[in-house]
């Protein structure tokens, strides 16, 4: 059983959802990333999605896009990610780390090569924002053959006919885009979200997660209350870009801010 098989399992075991904060590798520094990391997880964090840094992220709002020229000003690579992944995997076990990026730099890389490297650092899932699934066979193949789990972007105007072949093909959990846009844009509107996750559920049994436009504790709390999961990122990027010149604050503001959310989600 995969980390984040159990993890969902062990949340819906305990009537719990889980809580799922985004970074992006390498924001705003290398240095940063690993510590943030660590802290995310003594706030309440139970999956970590470390997003690879990438020169077009045409699913990201500014907020995203600018941490991502952030990282990649300190040369954040793939390969970088992948050992920064690495060294958390020494300390911490249990919480696994989903990567979160574009198709180029695993292209680059090679889908073989990045496959493995993905498997040595003990990822526990992958998912490429702009790999359509028509076109994700072979990397499908190649992380399942090494326990990593393929997960994938439902949208609101996804099909029945969709969801099922990314609910067969994915693993780990799906993550629902709950409104049309970029990340960190527009406001979540309650009985759409709701109404599509009845139509995810009559189509998948996997675990779903939900972002985009999740901002603050009550947010989180209604979110989680639809979903098996809460994804927050830009929410948590700005507390980064606010304090660029004093980024012990800058955590300090992200911990406080999943804290209060893993308390609205948990009472």
């Amino acid at each position: 059983m995969s980390r984040l098989t159990a993890t969902f399992e062990a949340l819906a075991q305990s009537g719990r959802k889980a809580l799922i904060p985004f970074i992006t590798a390498g924001d705003p520094n290398p240095d940063f990333t690993l510590p943030m990391m660590h802290a995310m997880v003594e706030a309440g964090a139970d999956v970590i999605e470390l997003g690879v840094p990438f020169s077009d992220p045409m699913a990201d709002g500014p907020v995203i896009q600018r941490a991502s020229e952030r990282a990649l000003a300190h040369k954040m690579s793939l390969r970088r990610v992948l050992a920064i992944a690495t060294e958390f995997r020494k300390s911490n076990q249990h919480t696994p780390v989903v990567l979160m990026g574009y198709v180029n730099p695993i292209e680059a890389m090679g889908y073989e090569d990045f496959s493995n490297a993905a498997q040595r650092a003990e990822i526990d899932g992958v998912l490429t924002v702009d790999l359509p699934i028509e076109e994700a066979a072979q990397n499908i193949a190649l992380l399942k053959a090494r326990a990593v789990d393929p997960i994938f972007l439902l949208a609101p105007n996804s099909t029945d006919e969709r969801i099922k072949m990314m609910g067969t093909a994915g693993s780990g959990y799906l993550y629902y885009v709950s409104l049309k846009g970029v990340t960190g844009a527009g406001h979540l509107d309650v009985d759409d979200v709701e109404a599509k996750l009845s139509q995810i559920r009559a189509n998948t049994s996997l675990p779903v997660a939900i972002g985009f436009g999740v901002k603050d504790a009550q947010t989180a709390k209604t979110v989680s209350g639809l979903g098996d999961g809460v994804v927050v990122g830009s929410a948590l990027i700005s507390k980064i870009e606010a304090n660029l010149d004093d980024l012990e604050r800058a955590k300090s503001e992200i911990v406080e801010l999943l804290t209060s959310m893993r308390q609205a989600m948990d009472s």
